[in-house]
């Protein structure tokens, strides 16, 4: 089924090797995150909908940052797919996946990234023409091992693991051909945010992509 999505996953998955993963409560904190990634090249950021200031989020970033790439996280319906499209977002990532998740997803105009962690939702996940996944919670889920267990069986998938993903272990993952990219909330902590360190994001930011590119 041809999908006509705004951004195409593979070219998402290529915009950079790592994928930071927002919780944002404040409105007024977005744009500064936003610009601190920004300045540290980092464009595809994921907002997710864990907040109920999320939405409004995801719109402040896309009207005011042209530059950088919005989506939203955590989206597990299609309600919230449609809700996080009007925002401004240019794709979803999903924890899960169910049937109408998926469908809704290729009835939409932007790119759904289903979250899977079994070989069983996956062929569930490519039944509907989907082959970019967030692999979650990838550390409990078996991490370096099970992603790369299962390259063997669907050697055309490509996966952007999130979930207890850190420095320590960034560069395991992204040394696996099945994988693009990788989520991580730790670029933005909680306490980074609460201080208003907004330096310590970029610096953070920097570190990361160095890492992940040496």
């Amino acid at each position: 089924m041809t999908k006509n999505w705004q951004i195409m996953p593979q070219d998402l998955f290529a915009m950079g090797p790592i994928v930071p993963v927002l919780v944002i409560e404040d409105v007024e904190d977005a744009l500064p995150i936003a610009q601190a990634l920004l300045a540290a090249d980092v464009k595809v950021l994921e907002v997710t909908l864990r907040t109920p200031s999320a939405l409004q989020v995801i719109e402040t970033i896309a009207k005011a940052l042209p530059d950088a790439v919005v989506g939203a996280g955590t989206v597990t319906n299609r309600e919230l797919l449609q809700a996080s499209a009007d925002a401004g977002a240019k794709f979803a990532i999903s924890p899960g996946l169910t049937k109408d998740l998926l469908k809704a997803g290729n009835e939409g105009n932007i790119a759904l990234i289903p979250g899977i962690s079994s070989i069983s939702e996956l062929m569930d996940g490519i039944d509907y023409g989907y082959d970019h996944f967030k692999f979650f919670p990838a550390e409990a889920s078996g991490g370096v091992k099970a992603i790369q267990s299962i390259g063997g069986p669907f050697p055309d998938i490509k996966f952007c693991p999130t979930g207890g993903i850190n420095v320590n272990n960034v560069k395991n993952y992204l040394a696996l051909k099945n994988v693009a990219c990788c989520g991580g909330s730790w670029l933005v902590s909680d306490d980074i945010v609460k201080n208003k360190d907004w330096d310590k994001i970029t610096q953070l930011a920097k570190e990361a992509i160095a890492l992940a590119q040496s």
